[in-house]
Order: structure tokens, then C-alpha cells, then sequence
């Protein structure tokens, strides 16, 4: 199948980039065909986000939205930030908080409302939508440039066979293909081998937010309400905190993004989250209330410096795959979005000219002249600092943003992967999480539950191991198996059921929630993320 461009996963900057595609077309009189994949069953079902969203670039992209039914019916009234002890809770005024830390007037959403609205929206102007197909591969023309990509097969069996339901994958072939998988897209790594896009100097370093959708009861809801929490349950040496966002209908988006730049093996992101909610400034909101929805997923957070290089011949990066979030607003929607519509630019300009495969240079040019850049030009120094611990990285972030106003004449940079934090067990002290208490605090597997996560089981695993003897001999044997407690899922466990008691990984495939924390935390880099069978994984509703 040929089309003028592809992209490849159905969040905001994708469908952003399909819908300026197309708005540019019907501006210029051209035709122009747009084709648009997505790995969940249908739009939306593998989105989560937060979510608070500044609306400057749908905006741009919308002018109307507020009149054409965009799900956004929430704006923040009352922003609370808390500095948390184990049973302190200290409130700071506005005065003290950084201009990206401000959120009033800005809307809580669900994000998978929006792309379901965006999606709607994409498909009346003519864009071709399929969701259900995840692709599996990048495809390459002869001289080397990016030609589309294969949709992966169906009804492939455990043991590698064809079943009785085997239906082979498709070819998508375009002239330019974007690629708006989110956070660490497996055809993103696999861009980043063939064309070397990663900053040389300068790793991508993530976070791990953790979500649940509440119901609570009306007395206790205050629609608008933002709150964000520091400090406990998590380390000074630790990067993360909480949020907690009112939204519409005595529903709460109560959440935990935790850096996955930690050191210590024992700690576990999921009993932090479940931890953080016990907290008495938190605990009052939840206590009568119900849980409705549980889910992960992984964040880019290196900003501006970890940026890879957005182009290459044939395509392009945009939205969360190539790492456009603002970890300090705990915002990236706008960014995707903007993203999406620059790309969406670039392409429609080289198609006009005829052009075909070569790199959108336009693209990153443009973002170098736009607001996007500016916003995280100003706050680029946030997650090297917030690094050198809460105190300390406080303090120096405040300076740089109130004194400085984001233009400091220093720029910090990460030095070091995720998948290198970690100290040895020697080095490290245990970490002893309580029982969960099954009302306000939960386990993994009544977790998992509420994400709606199906995989055929008579699949093959989606997520490989490169070599299956390091899981024992190195990561158990130096880090006690720390795969066990990343994974939000359940998804790695070690086991003992050989007459010998010896040890071996057990990958729970199909409790897997896409949030890609393996891929990216293990200490080998020895697992390898890629897409199961199209439309399987979590089905999120309003996440």
C-alpha cells in the first residue's frame, strides 16, 4: 500500500501531524493521502498521561476547539504544591513556585478522550485510520532512506508456527513516514541503529509514571483541584512526586512519576506509588472512594539537551519519541502537538515540491525558531539538577528560574543512562514496603486487572532476552532480580520450581502494560521491547 506520508502511532503528535497534513492540503487545493497505525485495538486504548494540558498548541492547530466538542471541560482552579514528610505535609506559597510549576487556567483532561476526539476529527478530513496494527519493522529503499514499514503478523503460535488464524502483515510504503510511537518506540531504537540519531554526549533519561483513575465521594471532590507533591515517600536522592487532579463527575487522577534514575536495586516505583497514598494529605480524598482504572507508562525526561536529531532520509521523529515533553511543567501534550504540526509542515512543503526521502530539515529548523524550543530551552536544567537531590536541586533549579528566568549562563547535561544508576547489593540498603491493605493501597495483580491488559497467551513473548543467562548470573546475582520490582506489572519473577531449587526468569508476557520500564532500566540492557500481535496490551478508557 503507498501513500503520500505514514505515521506510525495514533497519540496527540501523530494525529496532530495527519490533521495539519490535511488542513494544509484542503488550504492548496491538493490531494494528498495520509495513512495513520496504531498498535491498540482501537484509538486511545494504550494512551495514559497525567493529564494536564496547556492548550497554546491545539490552539494553533484548532482555533475552535472550544466549539467543536474537544473534551475539554475541566480548567484548574486552585494549584497546591506539598513538600512531604512521613506524616508532615508542608504547602508552598505561589510566591515560591517557578512560572512552569503555575497550572490554573490550564485543563485536566484524559488524554484518551482527547486522541479518540482528534482521531474523529482526522478521519473526517480524510485521513486512513488502523487501529489494530502495530508495525514491526522499518522498511528501507535501496539507497538507504526510510520507505514505510511492515505491520506485523497475526496468529503467529508459541513455538514460532503459523496458526490457524495466521494472516501476514502488510507493507506500508510512503514518501515520508513519521513516527509517533511515544516514550522509547521499539522502530525508534531501531532508527537510532541505522542512522546513529541519539546525542552522542548526552543520554535520554526517563521517568516512570505510575496512574489510578479514583471515584470519590462528592463531599471530598473539588473540581479543578491540582495537587503535586515532593519529598516522601521517596529518598532525597531520588527523582519523582505525586500528583493528584480533580477532574469532571467525582473523578481523580491520583498518580506517581518516579526517575528511573535511581540507584538503589530494592527500590520499587509501584510501592512507592502505593505508599505515597497513605500519606494523611492525600489519604482523606481516597478514603470511601472506589478504583476504577490502574495503568503505567514511561516519560522522556531529559529535555532539550537529550534531544536526538529529528530527521533522517525518509522521516521523521515527533511527539514523545523523540522527547519533546517538559519534565518540570509535567507537561508534554502541547509539545507532541507542536512537534506534530511542524513535522506536518515540513512534509507538506517537500511533497508540494515533488520531493521524496530525503531528510525534513525544515522540521528542526522550524522548531528552533519556535516557542516549543523556548519553553524548554528555559527549563533545561531541571532534571540535572532535581538529580543532585530534592534539597539541593530545589534550590538551584528555583535560582536558575526566578533569577535567571530560564536564560542561566550554564547548561547542564546527564551523563550517565538509567540502565547504568543502579549499585550493587553491597552498596544498597533494603527497602521494607507494607502489606497492601486492599482500600487504599493494592497489589500488582488486582492492579493489572483494572488496565484491561489482554495478550494471547499462545503467542510468542514479546519481550526478548538477548541472553537468558544474564537474567541469573548478573542481574540476580549482582542487583537481586531489580526487574521484579521496576516492572509496574508483575511481568519478571523469579522462580524456584526445578527439584533443585535453582533460579530462573519467568516473563508473565501478558500482564505487560506497554510502559516500556524494562526496556529502558535494566541494568544490561538485555531486554528488548517490541510489539506483540496488533490491538493486544492494556485497553485504557480514560486514561
Amino acid at each position: 500500500m503507498q501513500f503520500d506520508v505514514l505515521i506510525v502511532g495514533a497519540g496527540p503528535a501523530g494525529l496532530s501531524a495527519a490533521i495539519r497534513l490535511k488542513q494544509l492540503a484542503a488550504a492548496h487545493g491538493r490531494q494528498i493521502t495520509v495513512c495513520l497505525i496504531e498498535k491498540g485495538a482501537e484509538i486511545g486504548a494504550h494512551i495514559l498521561s497525567g493529564a494536564i494540558m496547556d492548550t497554546r498548541a491545539l490552539s494553533e492547530l484548532i482555533p475552535d476547539w472550544k466549539n467543536s466538542g474537544a473534551p475539554l471541560n475541566t480548567a484548574v482552579t486552585e494549584n497546591r504544591f506539598l513538600v512531604l514528610g512521613e506524616t508532615t505535609s508542608t504547602q508552598l506559597s505561589d510566591w515560591m513556585l517557578p512560572d512552569c510549576f503555575h497550572n490554573v487556567g490550564h485543563q485536566i483532561v484524559s488524554l484518551g478522550e482527547l486522541c479518540r476526539w482528534l482521531g474523529r476529527l482526522a478521519e473526517s478530513l480524510g485521513v486512513e485510520i488502523y487501529p489494530g496494527f502495530s508495525g514491526s519493522e522499518v522498511l528501507y529503499d535501496e539507497d538507504g532512506s526510510v520507505k514505510g514499514v511492515a505491520t506485523g503478523d497475526m496468529g503467529i503460535l508459541k513455538n514460532g508456527q503459523c496458526g490457524p488464524v495466521f494472516q501476514r502483515g502488510v507493507e506500508l510504503n510512503a514518501r515520508y513516514t513519521f513516527f509517533a510511537e511515544g516514550c522509547r518506540g521499539h522502530l525508534g531504537q531501531q532508527l537510532d541503529l541505522k542512522f546513529n540519531l541519539k546525542h552522542p554526549t548526552v543520554p535520554q533519561v526517563y521517568g516512570l509514571g505510575i496512574k489510578e483513575l479514583w471515584e470519590i465521594p462528592p463531599e471530598k471532590h473539588q473540581a479543578g483541584l491540582v495537587v503535586h507533591t515532593g519529598g516522601w515517600p521517596l529518598k532525597a536522592d531520588s527523582y519523582g512526586g505525586g500528583f493528584m487532579y480533580h477532574m469532571a463527575g467525582q473523578q481523580v487522577a491520583i498518580g506517581m512519576v518516579t526517575g528511573l534514575s535511581y540507584s538503589n536495586p530494592y527500590l520499587s516505583p509501584f510501592e512507592e506509588f502505593q505508599r505515597l497514598k497513605t500519606h494523611p494529605a492525600l489519604r482523606g480524598f481516597l478514603e470511601n472512594g472506589k478504583r476504577i482504572a490502574y495503568g503505567a507508562r514511561a516519560i522522556t525526561t531529559g529535555g532539550l539537551q537529550s534531544l536526538p536529531k529529528l530527521v533522517f532520509p525518509g522521516g521523521a521523529l515527533i511527539g514523545d519519541n523523540a522527547g519533546f515533553l517538559n519534565a518540570a511543567r509535567l507537561k508534554g501534550i502541547h509539545g507532541a502537538i507542536k512537534s506534530g504540526m511542524l513535522a506536518a509542515e515540513a512534509g507538506f512543503n517537500a511533497l508540494i515540491a515533488q520531493r521524496s526521502g530525503d531528510e525534513l530539515n525544515a522540521y528542526p529548523a522550524a522548531f528552533g525558531n519556535s516557542w516549543l524550543f523556548d519553553e524548554l530551552y528555559k527549563t533545561r536544567n531541571f532534571k540535572p539538577w532535581m538529580d543532585k537531590g530534592l534539597a539541593l536541586g530545589s534550590l538551584m533549579f528555583g535560582i536558575d528560574q526566578m533569577l535567571f528566568r530560564g536564560k542561566a549562563p550554564w547548561t547542564l547535561c546527564n551523563k550517565t543512562s538509567d540502565a547504568n544508576r543502579l549499585k550493587k547489593l553491597a552498596e544498597s540498603r533494603p527497602i521494607i514496603y507494607p502489606k497492601p491493605d486492599g482500600i487504599i493501597s493494592f497489589d500488582r495483580l488486582s492492579s493489572v486487572y483494572l488496565s484491561n491488559t489482554h495478550h494471547e497467551e499462545n503467542q510468542p513473548c514479546h519481550l526478548k532476552l538477548k541472553a537468558i543467562s544474564v537474567a541469573i548470573e548478573h542481574n540476580l546475582a549482582l542487583y537481586d532480580a531489580p526487574e521484579q520490582r521496576y516492572c509496574p506489572a508483575g511481568v519478571y519473577e523469579i522462580v524456584r520450581d526445578d527439584p533443585q531449587g535453582r533460579p530462573r526468569l519467568q516473563i508473565n508476557a501478558q500482564n505487560c502494560l506497554h510502559c516500556k520500564a524494562c526496556d529502558i532500566k535494566d541494568p544490561t540492557q538485555n531486554i528488548t521491547w517490541t510489539a506483540p500481535q496488533g490491538g493486544e496490551g492494556p485497553n485504557y478508557r480514560n486514561m
